[in-house]
């Protein structure tokens, strides 16, 4: 794995935040992102950082005429595509902010959205943190994180607000995080690649007896699923997947659970098992492909078999830091169910388009 930096401006002061915008083949998303960057309240105590993973478009050209005049800004060019964890550790070992803002190149902030992120994220006790998003075009309600975990083991997601509040899980599209902590937990898990990563990194941050926030004051505007659901521009039209996403969600689901359940917890794995034999199998006969069935039930669970040594140092590394049992990790036990939004988003779009790569 080998990276090249370019570096433009200076500062004689550590950063407040650091910035880190992911891009694979995503010039088009580019202007609007650094733009609101620049338009921050803050910006003189933010370094921004584009780690490119080995894009083929004019990403990085574009990504130089925009960052030439920031006050401090680095390039992170990758010689393959890391995924989003590796991806975006790459930029955290280039970063030297006190704070890492992990951030979507589909996403674009409000003129006081770090600053209101930060003040709000220390203002509430917290390490990790996610701004208040909303849909791409307009201001309508789209995330605030997760709250919990539900039956399954999966995170259970948000709804409207209209306050800050204590939170389990930062959207990954947004995820504030201190610096120290985010070393300290072990950043990003490589073997993710990407999906569920969020996730994992709450589970750590959170039995290591920290505790994450959402920061209502604070408003980014995020499309979402750009690279598997491009149709429509900055906005979504159609229920799109792959057969890869699916079994990187599920796979990573599992692991999650996997590697950060304590005792109790680890339970939770058999109905999220249960749950995903069922949807798999709705989903084979949906498609009429048999293929689907290996590709989403039966590869993520070899893989984690598979993966079964590396589980094994996960938990012994977690066991280094934990603060919190899984008794008292209950207390993020949520009733309301993770497929939720997969059901509105079926009522909106109608069945979803499986794409077999």
């Amino acid at each position: 794995m080998a990276s090249q930096i370019e570096t433009f401006g200076k500062t004689d002061s550590q950063p407040l935040v650091s910035i880190i915008v992911l891009n694979y083949n995503g010039a088009g998303w580019l202007p609007k992102c650094f733009g609101t960057i620049q338009n921050q309240t803050i910006v003189r105590q933010i370094e921004t950082i584009m780690v490119d993973n080995s894009s083929t478009d004019e990403s990085v050209a574009v990504a130089r005429d925009l960052l030439k005049n920031f006050p401090l800004a680095r390039i992170v060019r990758n010689d393959s595509n890391l995924g989003f964890c590796e991806g975006n550790n790459s930029g955290a070992r280039a970063a030297t902010g006190r704070y890492l803002f992990f951030l979507n190149n589909d996403t674009w902030m409000e003129p006081e959205c770090m600053e209101q992120l930060i003040k709000g994220t220390e203002k509430l006790g917290a390490v990790a943190a996610t701004p208040y998003v909303l849909n791409y075009p307009d201001s309508s309600f789209q995330d605030f994180g997760f709250y919990g975990f539900d039956i399954f083991g999966l995170p259970s997601p948000s709804k409207p607000e209209t306050s800050s509040r204590n939170i389990f899980i930062p959207g990954g599209c947004s995820y504030l995080i201190r610096t120290d902590v985010f070393n300290l937990v072990g950043r990003f898990d490589g073997d993710f690649f990407i999906y569920s990563d969020d996730a994992d990194l709450a589970w750590r941050l959170t039995i290591a007896g920290h505790h994450a926030a959402g920061i209502f004051e604070s408003k980014l505007h995020h499309r979402g699923a750009a690279g598997v659901n491009p149709a429509g521009g900055i906005e979504t039209l159609e229920f799109r997947t792959t057969d890869k996403k699916r079994f990187l969600t599920n796979r990573n689901a599992l692991l999650t659970i996997l590697k950060n359940g304590q005792h109790i917890l680890l339970l939770t794995v058999i109905p999220q098992v249960c749950l995903l034999f069922l949807e798999t199998l709705v989903g084979c006969v949906i498609l009429r492909r048999r293929s689907f069935f290996a590709a989403s039930f039966l590869n993520p669970i070899a893989d984690c078999w598979r993966m079964r040594a590396k589980i094994g140092e996960h938990r012994r590394a977690a066991a280094k830091f934990r603060k919190r049992s899984d008794f008292a990790m209950l207390q993020f036990f949520r009733w309301k169910l993770n497929r939720w939004f997969e059901i509105k988003r079926l009522f909106r779009f109608g069945l979803p388009r499986v794409d077999a790569k």
